[in-house]
């Protein structure tokens, strides 16, 4: 793994922490919760050896990634943000998108968002569901999977985390 290297890129408005290895067409890796780039170690090592360039980013609040304080800061749009202008500035024009877990949840939106940036798309766990507008995201979790399900698990109600 000495040869995955890594750097700090600015974008969006925090430092983001980006593991990389290879040259070639770029493949965008998206770690799941509570995952960070590492989880894709042994992926990029084996694609960069057959000539792709392997990229793999701290997504914001993860690892060595900027975690602004406010909730406020890690919507979607965030987020989607935060890949787009790590894309530009690698200056790489389209990306194979790979996403894993939350990893995926981000990828579904940043081919909605921004298809132009994406040459296809792999993601494993999570299959694309429309949002029901008419309920919270994490509350139609709870509601069908209890609050024992990691993404309600840790979130917190003007309060402590909600114990079950």
């Amino acid at each position: 793994m000495e040869k995955i290297e890594h750097k700090t890129i600015h974008t969006n408005g925090i430092n983001m922490h980006v593991a990389s290895i290879g040259s070639g067409p770029a493949i965008l890796f998206l770690h799941g919760f509570p995952e960070l780039w590492f989880s894709w170690r042994h992926q990029m090592l084996a694609l960069s050896s057959l000539g792709y360039r392997c990229i793999a980013p701290d997504l914001r609040g993860y690892g060595d990634t900027d975690a602004p304080p406010s909730p406020a800061s890690y919507t979607v749009f965030h987020i989607v943000g935060d890949l787009v202008g790590l894309i530009e500035q690698l200056g790489v024009e389209q990306v194979f998108l790979v996403g894993h877990d939350w990893g995926a949840i981000i990828a579904w939106y940043l081919c909605l968002f921004r298809p132009d940036k994406i040459k296809a798309l792999v993601n494993l766990s999570v299959p694309f569901f429309r949002r029901n507008p008419n309920i919270n995201f994490v509350e139609g979790f709870r509601a069908v999977l209890g609050d024992d399900f990691y993404m309600c698990r840790f979130q917190t109600v003007s309060g402590p985390i909600r114990k079950g």
